[in-house]
C-alpha cells in the first residue's frame, strides 16, 4: 500500500462520528498485543492550550536529551504531524506500513457487535503501535475530544495534565462548565498525579471530586506551583516559574499571549515531578527549552510585509486569548482581519470579542463540511466595515491589500481554516 491509498483509507473511516466508549480501543490493543502498556506516558486533556503544552514539554524534555513521541491533532499542514518523535513527524512509508497492519484488524472489528472504529480509533492505535516499536523515553498524548471516552484514554500515564477548561465541542461534551470539567476529569487515573491549570471554582470542583475518588495527588497552578508574567515584548512573553522547591530566573516564551506562560508553567511542573521522581534533569536548560518552543497557527507569523498571524482560535475562550495578546502586542495599530468558521461554534460571541481589536473585517469561506459562508459570517459581524469573499485567496490579497503602513493583518477563526492558509502562505 503506498502513502496515499494509506491517508484515504483512514480518511474513509467514519471521520467526525464520535462513538462514545473504549471497548473498540480495547479490543484492537488486545489483538496488538498491549503496545500501549510499554509507553512511559503524559496525558494532556483541555479545552485549549494542549497542542502548546505538548510542545513546551517536548522541548523541555527533548533538550534534555530525551527521545521524545507526541501524538497530537487536528495537524496544520500534514497529516504525519500527528504521530511524531522529536517533532519530526512520522516517514510516509512507516504510516503505510501500518495501516496495512491495522486495516485487517479495522475490518475483522466492524464484523463484530462493537463495530467499526472512527478514524481517530485508528489513528491513535497506529500511534500506540509505532511508539512501542521505538526507543522513546517518554510519549505525550493530547486528547482528541473531551478526555472519559476519548480513544487516547486506555493509557496508564505517569501523570496526566488538565490545561483548563472552556466551552467548547459542546454538542458532544456537555453545555455547562461542569459537565466539560467531568468529561476532561475522566483522564485522571488512580494513585497516578494530575496537574491542573482551569481555574473556574465550579471547574475545580468537578476535577478535585475526581483526583479524590481517584486517589490521585493533585497540583494546582496559582497554589502548589506559580507563573508571575513579567511583561510583553517583541520577542515574547517573559515570566518566572516556581513551585515549592525551585525559582526560575526570567524566562522567554517565543510563543505569544498571556495564556502561553500558563501552559508553559503546565509543562515546566511536569518536568519538576520527573525530576522529584527520580528523572535527571539540569534545570539551567529550562530558559533555552522555553525559548525554542514553536507551535504553528499559535499567534505565528507568516509575513512581515504587510504583518501577517495567523491563529487558531476557534472558540470563545480562545478567541479572548487572541484579543488580549493582540491588544498587548499591537495596540493602536489598524488591524485587518480575514475570517472563517465552523456552524457549529458560537460564532457571533467569538466576533463580538474580536470587534475589540478589529478596523476592516474580510469574511469568507474554504472547502470543509461544517464551513459557514462568507455570506453567513457577515451577516453575524457586529463589525461595520465588513466584506464577504467567497475566494479565500482573493480574500487574503484583498485585505493584504488594504493593510496600513503599520497595520497588522489577522487570521483566524477554525485551526482547520488556518491549516488551508498555512498552505497557502508556503
Amino acid at each position: 500500500m503506498n502513502y496515499e491509498n494509506a491517508i484515504d483509507w483512514i480518511h474513509s473511516r467514519e471521520k467526525f462520528k464520535v462513538k462514545p466508549g473504549l471497548k473498540r480501543m480495547d479490543w484492537m490493543m488486545e489483538k496488538l498485543g498491549h503496545p500501549e502498556m510499554n509507553l512511559k506516558a503524559i496525558h494532556i486533556a483541555g479545552t485549549n492550550g494542549k497542542g502548546s503544552t505538548v510542545s513546551f514539554l517536548r522541548n523541555l524534555l527533548q533538550t534534555q536529551g530525551y527521545r521524545i513521541g507526541t501524538f497530537t491533532s487536528p495537524y496544520i499542514v500534514r497529516f504525519n504531524e500527528r504521530i511524531s518523535i522529536n517533532g519530526e513527524p512520522i516517514e510516509d512509508e512507516e504510516l503505510a506500513k501500518l495501516v496495512e497492519e491495522l486495516k485487517p484488524l479495522s475490518e475483522e472489528l466492524a464484523r463484530t457487535p462493537l463495530g467499526e472504529p472512527t478514524e481517530f480509533e485508528v489513528i491513535t492505535a497506529m500511534a500506540m503501535v509505532y511508539f512501542s516499536r521505538q526507543k522513546l523515553d517518554f510519549v505525550i498524548f493530547e486528547t482528541g475530544l473531551g478526555g472519559r471516552y476519548d480513544s487516547t484514554n486506555i493509557i496508564q500515564p505517569l501523570l496526566s495534565v488538565i490545561t483548563n477548561i472552556g466551552r467548547d465541542h459542546i454538542n458532544i461534551l456537555g453545555s455547562t462548565i461542569e459537565q466539560i470539567a467531568d468529561e476532561k476529569a475522566g483522564i485522571i487515573k488512580e494513585g497516578r498525579p494530575v496537574l491542573c491549570g482551569a481555574k473556574q471554582p465550579e471547574a475545580l470542583q468537578v476535577i478535585k471530586k475526581q483526583a479524590s475518588i481517584t486517589h490521585a495527588p493533585m497540583a494546582l497552578l496559582g497554589k502548589d506551583f506559580f507563573v508571575e508574567h513579567v511583561g510583553s515584548e517583541p520577542a515574547g512573553e517573559r515570566f518566572i516559574f516556581r513551585n515549592k522547591a525551585f525559582r526560575s530566573g526570567e524566562l522567554l516564551s517565543g510563543l505569544k499571549g498571556k495564556h502561553q506562560v500558563e501552559n508553559a508553567a503546565l509543562a515546566l511542573e511536569v518536568v519538576e515531578y520527573l525530576k522529584a521522581q527520580g528523572t535527571k534533569v539540569d534545570r539551567s536548560k529550562y530558559e533555552e527549552s522555553v525559548l525554542q518552543t514553536t507551535w504553528p497557527a499559535r499567534f505565528e507569523t507568516v509575513r512581515t510585509e504587510p504583518l501577517t498571524i495567523i491563529d487558531g482560535a476557534h472558540n470563545e475562550e480562545g478567541t479572548q486569548a487572541l484579543v488580549d495578546t493582540m491588544k498587548r502586542h499591537y495596540r493602536g495599530k489598524k488591524i485587518n482581519l480575514v475570517y472563517s468558521a465552523l456552524e457549529d461554534k458560537p460564532v457571533e460571541s467569538m466576533l463580538m470579542k474580536l470587534s475589540e481589536v478589529i478596523d476592516e473585517a474580510y469574511f469568507t469561506t474554504f472547502d470543509f463540511p461544517r464551513a459557514l459562508t462568507a455570506v453567513e459570517l457577515k451577516q453575524l459581524s457586529p463589525i461595520p466595515a465588513s466584506t464577504a469573499i467567497s475566494d479565500y485567496k482573493k480574500a487574503v490579497k484583498k485585505a493584504s491589500e488594504q493593510v496600513e503602513k503599520d497595520g497588522v493583518l489577522l487570521i483566524t477563526g477554525s485551526l482547520y481554516f488556518i491549516s488551508e492558509i498555512r498552505k497557502y502562505f508556503e
